[in-house]
C-alpha cells in the first residue's frame, strides 16, 4: 500500500472547497493542512474536515510547517504569481488552478524559477488544473479526434453561454485588474482545449466583446466593475486550422450550455454539457459530387451517445472533470511522470486571452508572438 499523500489547500473560497471534495473522494490522499486569509473560507473548509487538520491564515505558514506533500493553490488570480513563487523555492508538488497568472511578465519569471529549480535538481509535478481536457464526453472526443476519427481537423467551435460570474469574497473577481479579465479567468481553459485538440501553437487572435448586461449597477467604493460579459474569439493556428469561442454570460436559460464542436474533412463530432452527450457524423458520401445537393441538418447517419466515468466518486461542479484530473496528478506524483498540463502550457493559454483583450481594446487581430516568446 502506498502511503497517503498529504495535501494542503491554499486557498478555501468555492474552489478550493471543491478541491477539497474531490480529495475527500479520491483513495491515497489526505487534506491535512488548510491556509486563507478570510476566516469565514477557513470555517466552511474545516467543517469538511477532520479535528486535525491544521489550519494557517498565510499561504506562507503552510508552505513552512511541514503538514504536507503537495499543494493545491485556489486563491483569487491576481495571487497565484506571489504564491507560486513561494511554493516552487520549496520541494512540494503543486497544482495551480487556472490562470496561472494575470500578466506574461509573472508567468515568465515563474517559469525561469522552476527551470532553475530542475537545473537544480528538484523533482516533483509541478501542474497547472485545467480541467475541461478531462469531462468525460469531451475526453473521448479529444481521444477519437487525436486517433484520426475526423480526418485532418479544421475548425474547432466552443459555445458557453451561461450565467454571470458567481459572488466571491470581497467579489474580486468583477475587476479585470484581478482576474487578468474574463477572457483570461473564464476562458483560458477553452483556449487550451483548442490547442490541445488542434495539437498546435496559436498564432494570431481577433476578437469582438464587451460589458452589455452584467454588473453594470453594481459599485465598490465607488467604483464600477469593469468585467466584460460577451465575446467572440477567433484564434488561427500555423496549420491553417481555426478555432471559436463564443461566450455570452447573461444567457443562462439555456439546456446545454456548453457545447464543442470539432470538424476534420472526414467527419464533426461534438459535445454538450450538462447532458453529456457525444455526436458523431461522419461524411461517407464527401467525395461523390452527386451527394453535394443533399440537405444537411436530417442527422442521417450521426451517432448519438451519452458518456460517463462510472469510475467518478465524485462529479462536482465539473462533471466528474476534476476528480479524474485529481486522479491523474496523483499518478503522476506516484510513478514520477511529467505533468500533463505543464506551466509553459498554462502560459499559452493566459497568452491567448490576454491577445483577445488587447484585440478586443485595439480592433485590430493580435499576434501571440507580440506577448508570448516564440520558444513557448
Amino acid at each position: 500500500m502506498e502511503p497517503l499523500l498529504r495535501y494542503g489547500i491554499i486557498g478555501c473560497g468555492s474552489m478550493g472547497r471543491e478541491h477539497i471534495e474531490n480529495l475527500r473522494a479520491l483513495p491515497g490522499t489526505q487534506v491535512t493542512a488548510i491556509a486563507d486569509v478570510d476566516a469565514g473560507s477557513r470555517e466552511k473548509a474545516q467543517a469538511l474536515l477532520p479535528d486535525t487538520v491544521q489550519v494557517f491564515t498565510t499561504p506562507q505558514a503552510l508552505l513552512d510547517s511541514g503538514a504536507c506533500d503537495a499543494v493545491v493553490i485556489a486563491t483569487p488570480n491576481h495571487t497565484h504569481a506571489g504564491i507560486l513563487r513561494a511554493a516552487l523555492a520549496t520541494d512540494l508538488h503543486i497544482l495551480a488552478e487556472k490562470p496561472l497568472v494575470t500578466t506574461i511578465e509573472d508567468g515568465l519569471a515563474l517559469l525561469a524559477l522552476e527551470r532553475q529549480r530542475v537545473a537544480e535538481g528538484a523533482r516533483r509535478v509541478v501542474w497547472v488544473a485545467q480541467e475541461y481536457r478531462y469531462m468525460p464526453p469531451v475526453a473521448e472526443m479529444i481521444r477519437l479526434v487525436h486517433a484520426g476519427g475526423a480526418g485532418t481537423l479544421h475548425q474547432v467551435a466552443i459555445r458557453e453561454h451561461r450565467e454571470p460570474f458567481y459572488p466571491k469574497v470581497g467579489d474580486w473577481n468583477r475587476f479585470s485588474g484581478n482576474t487578468g479579465g474574463t477572457l483570461v479567468e473564464k476562458c483560458c481553459h477553452y483556449f487550451n482545449l483548442m490547442d490541445l485538440i488542434l495539437q498546435e501553437r496559436p498564432t494570431r487572435v481577433f476578437a469582438s466583446g464587451g460589458q452589455r448586461v452584467n454588473h453594470l449597477d453594481e459599485r465598490y467604493e465607488g467604483r464600477t466593475p469593469d468585467i466584460l460579459d460577451s465575446a467572440y474569439v477567433i484564434v488561427e493556428y500555423p496549420s491553417g486550422a481555426r478555432a471559436m469561442l463564443d461566450l455570452c454570460m447573461f444567457a443562462e436559460n439555456s439546456v446545454d450550455n456548453e457545447h464543442i464542436v470539432v470538424v476534420g474533412d472526414q467527419a464533426r463530432y461534438e459535445t454538450l454539457l450538462p447532458s453529456l452527450t457525444l455526436r458523431c457524423g461522419r461524411r461517407e458520401d464527401w467525395g461523390r459530387r452527386e451527394a453535394w445537393g443533399q440537405p444537411s441538418g436530417t442527422g442521417q447517419g450521426v451517432s448519438v451517445r451519452r458518456v460517463w466515468d462510472t469510475n467518478i466518486r465524485y462529479p462536482g461542479q465539473h462533471f466528474g472533470a476534476s476528480y479524474i484530473e485529481h486522479q491523474h496528478f496523483l499518478a503522476a506524483i506516484r510513478n514520477g511522470t511529467p505533468p500533463e498540463i505543464t506551466l509553459e502550457e498554462g502560459l499559452r493559454s493566459v497568452a491567448t486571452g490576454l491577445a483577445a483583450h488587447r484585440s478586443i481594446a485595439t480592433g485590430l487581430p493580435v499576434a501571440v508572438a507580440d506577448l508570448l516568446p516564440a520558444v513557448l
